[in-house]
């Protein structure tokens, strides 16, 4: 939890709304392995991390409900019995999607004020967008009493971004930034919604999120591209989705379809192979196994899946020639955001310096570093 995050936005509520508010902290998340096989009902290990969206948040007698995008200082009114997504909403549709499923659960929603914050940087992988749809519903559960369990809000924050945003994600992004455990990644089972918790003992190593500071364009459409595909070639092979398949499952109609859909399919089943490893050599210790699976879902996610970029694989190329990294990998959708890296503790200024100079001189620009720890999921904050 940031501290200085919520007092600003505390702060602010009571500027704008002259009245105490109920403050929620909800966190970011990274993903360690596991990438694009949430929709699959596949497996991931994701953590969530002490950066997030910090939100105030009240009840109001008014007649409309507002609320105020703190970093952007934007103010939004809007009617709860006339809720509709907007056209090029943004943030606002986030938090209209909420709203708009609570209420299709015959649930009853009183108007609100609130302000928000964040200090993830929006497009980086680390699910900002999670962690609003969290925070919001976590906010309004509390205030007006409305009886839903974690579960039940995560899947309303998962449908928000379905139906509000457009974005057909999984359950990823919301359960880890709900459910996150401190010091600890979530083995999660993305079919049965159901996780095991990992405790992580980096021991001489940390964790050093490097952002290209790149967003394409191109990365919903191409989700969504991703996500048709799979289907596709699940239903050709007569299995639920692409975790019930096998390499010879997918051999078997390799005739009927592209190889480039081939090799996105063969990711997805390769990839939770990674995953159910990745656990196995937490357990046993071995964080050199670990940082080899991450350089191996990278290659798959850029070489067969095709959701990486240039600048994504600049910098998990530098990572692989430093013996002071052990694994890096693209994190998130793709063609942006960030790589997540298990560098020794006592090179990482080193390598931080050596990476910003190199991506500096290849693009022109910046990228950023960040450190993150493995925190605790949305929660109350004082």
């Amino acid at each position: 939890m940031n501290k200085k995050l919520t007092k600003k936005v505390k702060k602010s509520f009571k500027e704008h709304f002259k009245t105490k508010s109920l403050q929620v902290f909800s966190p970011g998340r990274i993903n360690f392995i596991g990438e694009h096989t949430d929709y699959n009902d596949g497996f991931v290990f994701p953590a969530a991390i002490n950066k997030g969206i910090a939100l105030a948040i009240q009840k109001t007698d008014a007649s409309s409900s507002k609320v105020f995008a703190l970093n952007r200082e934007e103010m939004y009114a809007f009617i709860i019995s006339e809720i509709q997504p907007l056209d090029k909403g943004g943030w606002r549709n986030y938090i209209l999607g909420v709203v708009s499923e609570i209420k299709k659960l015959g649930i009853k929603v009183g108007n609100f004020n609130a302000v928000f914050a964040g200090n993830i940087p929006a497009g980086a992988g680390l699910s900002s967008s999670a962690a609003l749809e969290n925070a919001f519903v976590y906010g309004l559960n509390e205030l007006f009493s409305l009886g839903l369990s974690k579960q039940d809000m995560i899947l309303i924050s998962q449908k928000a971004e379905h139906n509000y945003v457009g974005v057909q994600c999984g359950i990823m992004d919301q359960y880890a930034s709900m459910f996150g455990v401190k010091k600890s990644a979530l083995l999660l089972d993305c079919r049965m919604v159901e996780a095991k918790i990992y405790t992580i003992d980096f021991k001489k190593y940390r964790l050093l999120l490097l952002n290209s500071n790149v967003q394409h364009e191109l990365s919903e459409s191409a989700y969504n591209d991703r996500r048709t595909v799979c289907e596709t070639i699940s239903k050709k092979m007569n299995v639920i989705a692409l975790r019930d398949a096998t390499k010879e499952n997918l051999e078997g109609i390799r005739k009927e379809v592209s190889a480039e859909d081939f090799q996105k399919a063969l990711y997805v089943i390769e990839e939770n192979q990674r995953v159910q490893s990745f656990a196995k050599a937490i357990k046993k210790n071995k964080l050199k196994k670990m940082g080899k699976l991450m350089y191996a879902s990278h290659a798959g996610l850029s070489e067969q899946y095709k959701v990486s970029c240039q600048e994504l694989d600049f910098l998990v190329d530098r990572a692989k020639e430093n013996q002071n990294v052990l694994g890096a990998r693209m994190m998130g959708g793709g063609f942006g955001g960030c790589t997540i890296n298990l560098v020794l503790k006592s090179a990482a200024e080193d390598f931080e310096k050596e990476v910003s100079s190199a991506f500096l001189n290849e693009f022109g620009k910046s990228c950023s570093v960040y450190q993150v720890k493995l925190s605790k999921g949305t929660q109350i904050s004082k």
